[in-house]
C-alpha cells in the first residue's frame, strides 16, 4: 500500500501523514511542487525522527508519478469529497495507491478522471470535509484492516 500526497499545502499535515505512514509501514509518494519548502531539512522537521523509517519517493510532478504508477500496475484510489463510494464499501488491494489532494483545492479534474476509484468518508449533512491527514488515517486504517484479514 502507498500513500500519495498531491502537492500538499501545509507542512504540518504532510508531516503528520508521513509520520503515520512510517508507523503503519506504508510507503509515501510526494508529488511536487508542494505549497511549502519541501527540502529534506524541512520535511525532517515536519516528520520529526520518524522519516528515517519512511519509504519516501519524491516526484517532480504528477506526470512522473503517474508514469511510475502505471508501470507498476497499481490502482489509483482517490480520497475526495466528490467521491461516489464510501471507503467502507471498497475492497482494497495491497498494491493500491491512496491519493489525497491539496488542502486548498484537492486534485484537478483530470486526476479525478484517471482514478480507478473515488472514495469518500461519510459525514453529517452540511459539513464540507475532514482534515486531509485525518481522512488519510481513516481510509488507511480500513485498508489495513481488510488486508490483515
Amino acid at each position: 500500500m502507498r500513500l500519495a500526497l498531491y502537492q500538499p499545502d501545509i507542512p504540518q499535515n504532510a508531516g503528520t501523514m508521513m509520520r503515520m505512514a512510517a508507523c503503519l509501514g506504508v510507503a509515501v509518494d510526494l508529488i511536487e511542487p508542494a505549497g511549502f519548502d519541501a527540502s529534506d531539512r524541512m520535511l525532517r522537521r515536519a516528520g520529526l525522527d520518524y522519516l528515517r523509517h519512511l519509504d519516501l519517493t519524491r516526484h517532480a510532478g504528477f506526470g512522473a508519478f503517474e508514469e511510475e504508477r502505471r508501470r507498476a500496475g497499481r490502482r489509483l484510489v482517490l480520497a475526495t469529497t466528490h467521491g461516489a463510494m464510501s471507503y467502507w464499501n471498497f475492497a482494497f488491494a495491497g498494491d493500491d495507491v491512496l491519493m489525497v489532494g491539496r488542502e486548498s483545492a484537492g486534485v484537478p479534474e483530470e486526476i479525478h478522471a484517471l482514478a480507478d476509484a473515488r472514495l469518500t468518508v461519510p459525514m453529517r449533512e452540511g459539513l464540507r470535509s475532514l482534515n486531509v491527514a485525518v481522512a488519510a488515517a481513516m481510509i488507511l486504517g480500513e485498508a489495513q484492516r481488510q488486508l490483515a484479514a
